[in-house]
């Protein structure tokens, strides 16, 4: 049993590129340093990856955010700033989740550490974050789920914090 981390989406067009806004690279250190403490301790960190195709407009969601981002391969769907040297070195533990929708589709892999506790951050609160918490939360249903606000943040601040109040209301432990 132990503990992991889930980096939802924390890329460069969610901070400075398509679709960035003010306030996301805000928490670009903290994620950092949470991030280091789990790989020296040898505990699991995932990062999410958002990733389209050149079809994204004719998609569901393309069609209610038509603005192509996060095109893989594309210096827009690489990690923000220094977690993009995530995507480059080699930790045992450390695993790249590309996703094509607001949350990923599989955590099996996650499994074999039996978590205990699975810390969620990253980009956006009141889309891919709470998407990703609550197939999380169906995943491993006994794990303590931990949404730390302070990692965590939405273009709306005012959907950023419903969202909270929705994870907390699903007995998600939100720190703010």
């Amino acid at each position: 049993m132990g503990k992991v981390l889930v980096v939802v989406d924390y890329q460069k067009d969610f901070v400075d590129g398509a679709i960035g806004f003010a306030g996301a690279e805000k928490i670009e250190q903290g994620i950092l340093s949470l991030v280091e403490e789990y790989i020296a301790r040898d505990q699991p960190v995932v990062f999410t990856l958002d990733t389209h195709g050149e079809d994204y407009l004719s998609t569901r969601e393309g069609k209610h955010l038509p603005v192509p981002h996060c095109r893989k391969a594309a210096p827009g769907w690489r990690l923000y700033g220094r977690l993009e040297r995530f995507m480059e070195e080699d930790h045992p533990h450390v695993y790249l989740a590309p996703k094509f929708a607001f949350g990923a589709q599989n955590y099996s892999y996650l499994a074999p550490y039996e978590p205990s506790e699975i810390t969620v951050v990253g980009l956006v609160t009141n889309l891919c974050v709470i998407a990703n918490a609550v197939i999380l939360q169906t995943a491993f249903p006994n794990a303590e789920m931990v949404v730390d606000s302070r990692l965590c943040a939405s273009f709306d601040p005012i959907l950023h914090g419903k969202a909270l109040d929705v994870m907390e209301g699903m007995q998600m432990k939100v720190l703010r």
